[in-house]
């Protein structure tokens, strides 16, 4: 468990590792598996954002990555377990980055500090995978409550909201502050209602400052 988890209090979440990642140590690989691993999952990223998920084929990761096709496979399986795998990378990027990352998304900057950052960075993270996302919260609407990832994410910004409001119900708090990243909803506010990340990030800050 994480030191914010131990100062939180807060219960391990329950694992669903085949819809949304749950968080942890890399199984440790060889250093040029490891380097085709990253051309893979960069590869694979790099469609994802021109073309969307739909658009990804083992092939088209081989050719983009100069990895050959028979490697991809052997990695990977199939291009459904592909797509998770780069879930699970960019979910490990982003923890890194709010865990243990230079500040002010990371430690050593004003608890306000973080939480702008932590939710601006959070609305750059679900647009960057909102596809891939939406497809994950489609199948199971409910799953990405009980999964590791959002059971870190909670416990993070309910420990920078208690800084901030010592008397607050911070649990329920970062829930509510959580609620809109659902991927259906950034899905209804980015391509439905044509909305910029930008917009999104001045939109969270507005809410917050309501009734402060």
């Amino acid at each position: 468990m994480s030191t914010e988890n131990q100062r939180a209090g807060a219960t391990p979440a329950a694992v669903t590792p085949t819809l949304l990642p749950t968080v942890g140590t890399p199984a440790p690989e060889r250093a040029d598996a490891a380097r085709n691993r990253r051309k893979i999952l960069d590869a694979a990223a790099r469609i994802v954002a021109e073309d969307g998920p739909d658009a990804v084929t083992m092939n088209q990761v081989a050719h983009a990555s100069g990895i050959g096709v028979g490697t991809v496979y052997r990695r990977f399986g199939d291009v459904t377990q592909l797509l998770w795998a780069l879930l699970d990378d960019r979910e490990r990027q982003f923890q890194q980055a709010y865990m243990s990352g230079p500040p002010p998304l990371g430690p050593g900057a004003p608890a306000d500090e973080r939480l702008d950052a932590f939710l601006d960075a959070l609305v750059d993270r679900v647009g960057e995978q909102r596809e891939i996302l939406l497809a994950a919260h489609s199948a199971a609407p409910r799953a990405r409550y009980h999964g590791g990832a959002y059971g870190l994410m909670h416990t993070h910004v309910a420990l920078l909201i208690g800084r901030l409001r010592p008397e607050a119900d911070s649990a329920l708090l970062a829930h509510l502050l959580l609620a809109p990243f659902s991927p259906d909803v950034v899905h209804h506010l980015t391509v439905e209602r044509e909305l910029s990340a930008d917009h999104l990030k001045t939109g969270l800050r507005e809410l917050l400052r309501l009734r402060a």
